[in-house]
C-alpha cells in the first residue's frame, strides 16, 4: 500500500526522468496554463482522468469531488469549490469543452441510491450525504425503474452525469459560452471493471467510445 514515503520516492523518479524529458514543456508551463478542456470527475482513487485519457501536464483542467457532481448556480454566497473551479475554467482559462466523467462502482452514487447515509452527522458521513443529495430526484426515478441493485447503480451513474450537465447549464456564463459556440459540454462514464468508456449521445444514451 502506498504511503507518503512512497510518494516521495515517486517524486524522485519523476524528477529524474519525466521532468527532465519534458523540460521544455515544464518551462512553458511555468509561465501559465492554456488547457482547452476541463474535466469534472470523481475523487475515487481508481479514476484518474490523466491516466484514462493519456493527457500530458497542462492539457486538462481537472476538478474532482465525490461522484463528479456539479451543484446548480447559486449566487447567495458561501464556499462553492466546484462552482469556483468551473467559473475560473470558463471565464479565465476560456476552456472550449467541459467533460463530466462518471464511473462504475462509484461509492457516492451507491450511497445516494441506497440512502445508506441518510440522517448521518458530519464526521459520520453527513457531509457526503448532503452532497449526494444532488442526486435525490434522479435517484427516485432510477430506483422506481431499475431498483437499488447493480442495474440501478449503473443507471444512476449515468443519470448523475446528466444531472451535473444540466446543473452546469444553470450558470449564466456557461449559458453565454454555449450560445456563442465558444463552449461545448460532454458526458461519459468509465467502467473500472472492463476499462470501457461510454460517451453520452445526443439522444440521451451512452455508447462505447
Amino acid at each position: 500500500m502506498t504511503d507518503f514515503s512512497d510518494l516521495i520516492d515517486g517524486y524522485y523518479k519523476f524528477r529524474g526522468n519525466e521532468w527532465l524529458e519534458e523540460r521544455q514543456r515544464w518551462s512553458e508551463l511555468a509561465t501559465g496554463q492554456e488547457p482547452k478542456v476541463m474535466i469534472i470527475s470523481c475523487s475515487d482513487s481508481r479514476v484518474d482522468p490523466a491516466t484514462i485519457f493519456g493527457s500530458r501536464p497542462g492539457e486538462v483542467f481537472v476538478v474532482r469531488n465525490v461522484a463528479a457532481l456539479v451543484p446548480p448556480f447559486d449566487a447567495s454566497g458561501g464556499l462553492h469549490g466546484v462552482s469556483a473551479a468551473v467559473e475560473f475554467a470558463v471565464t479565465k482559462l476560456k476552456v472550449e469543452e467541459i467533460v463530466v466523467l462518471g464511473h462504475g462502482a462509484c461509492g457516492g452514487v451507491n450511497a445516494a441510491l441506497t440512502q445508506s447515509l441518510q440522517g448521518a452527522k458530519p464526521g459520520e458521513g453527513g457531509f457526503v450525504a448532503e452532497w449526494i443529495g444532488l442526486l435525490d430526484e434522479a435517484r427516485e426515478r432510477v430506483a422506481h425503474d431499475h431498483g437499488t441493485g447493480p442495474e440501478g447503480q449503473a443507471a444512476l451513474e449515468q443519470e448523475g452525469v446528466k444531472v451535473s450537465i444540466e446543473n452546469l447549464k444553470t450558470f449564466p456564463f456557461i449559458q453565454e459560452a454555449l450560445a456563442s459556440g465558444q463552449l461545448s459540454i460532454h458526458g461519459a462514464v468509465f467502467a473500472i471493471a472492463d476499462g470501457k468508456l461510454r460517451v453520452l449521445q445526443d439522444d440521451g444514451h451512452f455508447e462505447p467510445a
